[in-house]
């Protein structure tokens, strides 16, 4: 029988979809509940000093209305000045007060925006923190289903969207409450029926508010997809630039431009054009109001239900009026499009890692290894990429897996750094199931060097220190040296502080696997694992490396993958993979008399390296 649901849990299912989704901002609107409690009381607070200037125009209008024929009454008598300057003094009560009245209420409108603002950009702050930390703990399946720019825009344009969520919306979404209870109270108590006339034209301004905003809206997002497809072509292009120039094509590539800025361009003017109806329709409905306030309430000053100074009054509570109702359609938008937003950040923040350590064993690795009828499929292509795989490391021993393209090789260098788990089988490194240890830890204790190299757009020095601590110039020197890139590096105008620009454009495709290979030594691992990472240099370099990782790969659990039969030979097990399969295993004189797979590989590429040494 399935587990009945509570009547909180049966209301929440029935909840509008973006209010469940802006749900999870609950707790970080709790974290700084402060800086939202005394946003709100400085937004009464405001309102309430922006009521008062209002009554005292009242005040001043009656006593001017009142007085004048006083004052007309006693000219060019002894007693005019006398009555001119009690007139002129409290017109100027009047007006000081109003001008009090307007700097305080401006201090808390400052003060209400050093709270609530302030509070959506703290929020900000942590939701990036989070979704990046989040990021963080998702395996590589994650990655391998969602390209980067998506990544990166929810983190960044959606993590914006909510922002504006928390910190415009929210403020005028209070003002906007605050100003129709007190504003529309205090009208209502004055004259009921004015209050009717005056704010007759508001809905239909709030209505139609509404309406151009999700027009804007949607011509937004239009534009904000023709200027993400512009801005990705220029990236293409740019980064292209060598095959673009060698092709010559030029004219092609500016003739895409032109088409990509058009699109954008016809978009951004179709948005003009509906931006330009948001101020007329404001003013039309402003306009109207003051009509109508002004029309009926001179029909009850004439019957004399209420004095000419309430009219002033409703005129500017009407113009107070305007702008919340306005903000209405603009807030309903925002929270909208937060929600739509805040639902993208919530389908990564929901996704979970399934690689999590069973134990959380943390202990220094010695290195033995051994896979056990493992077998692996990714589980986002559904490609079967390992087959009851069987084979064992002893500690300080090196094993070679060589192998085609697509034969498995890299997998078996993902699945030993946990990148992922295994299908089936199971994969034993010092006769401890690897998913017992602490993943930190493991990582930790593997140097690995992966095919496609990264740089980051950092100086050598912290490239090759990268993931280390407290590491001494001493020892960046000498894993330099140990990669045989330390007299490249040196010959560099500002040698180990060289910047090597964006993924290491600045560098040969050899330095940058070299550089790499120091990167990973210089952690001291008790397991090395390089995959194919002798693809870029030459064989006189690849020699040059290999005999410099003899001394780093003594008493080191080494695995050497590659498709190269040279860099085989510094391993005490050669290991032949085809199609997720150990079709050969054994020395390489065990190899070669086996004649098998191995053998043929291995006299196809030493007659090519004589071809070209010829």
């Amino acid at each position: 029988m399935p587990p009945q649901k509570t009547s909180g849990e049966t209301a929440y299912h029935f909840l509008p979809n973006f209010v469940k989704e802006l749900a999870y901002l609950n707790r970080y609107l709790y974290k700084y509940k402060g800086y939202l409690i005394w946003g709100t009381v400085f937004t009464i607070l405001s309102n309430i000093f922006a009521i008062i200037p209002a009554q005292v125009v009242r005040f001043a209008f009656d006593l001017v209305g009142d007085n004048i024929n006083v004052y007309l009454l006693f000219k060019n008598s002894p007693a005019e000045s006398a009555i001119y300057a009690e007139f002129a003094r409290a017109v100027l009560i009047y007006g000081v007060l109003i001008v009090i009245m307007a700097l305080v209420r401006g201090w808390f409108l400052y003060l209400m925006r050093q709270t609530i603002i302030v509070m959506s950009r703290m929020i900000e702050y942590d939701l990036k923190n989070d979704i990046y930390f989040h990021y963080q703990t998702l395996p590589m399946s994650f990655y391998r289903r969602n390209n980067t720019g998506d990544l990166m825009a929810r983190i960044s344009e959606d993590v914006g969207n909510v922002r504006m969520y928390l910190g415009p919306a929210i403020m005028y979404g209070l003002n906007m409450v605050v100003s129709f209870v007190l504003i529309i109270s205090y009208m209502l108590s004055v004259n009921v029926e004015l209050t009717y006339w005056s704010l007759l034209p508001l809905p239909f301004l709030s209505a139609s508010i509404y309406y151009v905003n999700n027009l804007i809206e949607r011509y937004s997002i239009e534009i904000q997809k023709s200027l993400s497809a512009m801005s990705t072509f220029v990236q293409e292009a740019f980064s292209g630039i060598r095959v673009i120039k060698s092709f010559v094509r030029e004219a092609d590539s500016t003739d895409q431009f032109s088409r990509q800025s058009n699109d954008y361009k016809d978009k951004s003017m179709k948005r003009g054009v509906v931006d330009a109806l948001f101020f007329p329709i404001m003013m039309f409905m402003i306009s109207l109001s003051t009509i109508l306030t002004v029309y009926m309430g001179g029909i009850q000053v004439i019957s004399g239900n209420i004095t000419p100074g309430v009219i002033a009054e409703f005129i500017i509570y009407v113009n107070m009026l305007t702008w919340p109702v306005a903000s209405l359609g603009w807030i309903a938008s925002i929270t909208q499009k937060a929600a739509v937003s805040q639902g993208r950040i919530n389908e990564f923040l929901n996704t979970k890692t399934d690689l999590v350590s069973r134990k959380d064993l943390n202990t220094k690795l010695r290195g033995a290894v051994s896979f056990n009828n493992v077998s692996f499929t990714y589980p986002d292509s559904g490609i079967v990429a390992l087959r009851n795989v069987n084979f064992t490391i002893n500690p300080g021993h090196a094993v070679a897996i060589l192998g085609a393209t697509g034969s498995g090789k890299s997998t078996i260098a993902n699945l030993l750094c946990r990148l992922y788990d295994v299908s089936s089988g199971e994969i034993r490194i010092d006769g401890t199931d690897i998913r017992d240890y602490n993943i930190a830890m493991l990582r930790q204790q593997i140097g690995y060097i992966p095919q496609d190299v990264f740089l980051f757009s950092e100086t050598v020095r912290a490239n090759i220190a990268f993931g280390t601590k407290g590491m001494t110039e001493a020892a960046i020197w000498q894993a330099a040296k140990d990669a045989d890139v330390y007299d490249n590096i040196m010959e560099f105008p500002k040698q180990f502080d060289t910047e090597v620009g964006e993924r290491g454009l600045t560098l040969s495709g050899g330095q940058k696997q070299r550089i790499s290979i120091a990167r990973a030594i210089s952690r001291n691992p008790s397991i090395l694992i390089m995959d194919d990472a002798l693809s870029a240099v030459d064989t006189k370099t690849e020699n040059a490396i290999l005999n410099s990782l003899q001394r780093i790969m003594r008493d080191r659990t080494t695995v050497i993958i590659s498709h190269r039969v040279s860099s085989a030979k510094l391993a005490d097990q050669i290991i032949v993979l085809a199609d997720g399969q150990i079709i050969e295993s054994g020395s390489h004189e065990q190899l070669l008399a086996l004649g098998g797979t191995y053998r043929d590989l291995y006299e196809k590429q030493m007659q090519s390296e004589e071809e070209v040494a010829e």
